[in-house]
């Protein structure tokens, strides 16, 4: 089954889960690219701000999901929310994706993100997934148990 781990990442933390399913999965890596400044404490306000108000965003990203059998997406949660940066990849990208599964991550609780990325895609997810900060070795290795077990379906 071929493979694509799309993410959104401001901090680093999705992108590490990102990479380390894409390496143990066999799978491309694709990062989102928000063009909107989300650096520094106004960043993070109107980053907020902007998952709250479900709003998009002008993104940058290079791998047609169209190409996969299983999209993959992960988003940080914002305000118990999907990021701009993912609403609008999945609102540009949903009829080309075959099949999705999505993951979060957060420091306690993803909140609606994970019901808002599948509202978005606008089908069934095959697998959705909370990822706690504090808990994210364990949750990543969860993770690639429950992504290779659906690949080999």
């Amino acid at each position: 089954m071929k493979s694509l781990v799309v993410f959104y990442s401001r901090s680093g933390t999705t992108k590490r889960v990102a990479q380390e399913l894409a390496e143990a999965l066999g799978a491309d890596i694709d990062e989102v690219i928000d063009k909107k400044s989300r650096k520094g404490i106004l960043g993070i306000l109107r980053a907020g701000y902007d998952a709250t108000r479900e709003k998009t965003t002008e993104i940058e990203f290079t791998k047609d999901p169209s190409e996969y059998d299983l999209v993959i997406i992960g988003s940080p949660t914002w305000n118990r929310r999907v990021t701009p940066a993912i609403r609008t990849y999945l609102l540009q990208n949903r009829g080309k994706i075959k099949a999705a599964a999505f993951f979060a991550t957060c420091l306690g609780n993803s909140g609606k993100c994970l019901d808002q990325m599948k509202e978005l895609y606008g089908d069934k997810a095959l697998l959705k997934k909370t990822l706690v900060k504090k808990e994210l070795e364990k949750g990543i290795e969860k993770l690639k148990e429950e992504l290779k077990a659906l690949m080999a379906i």
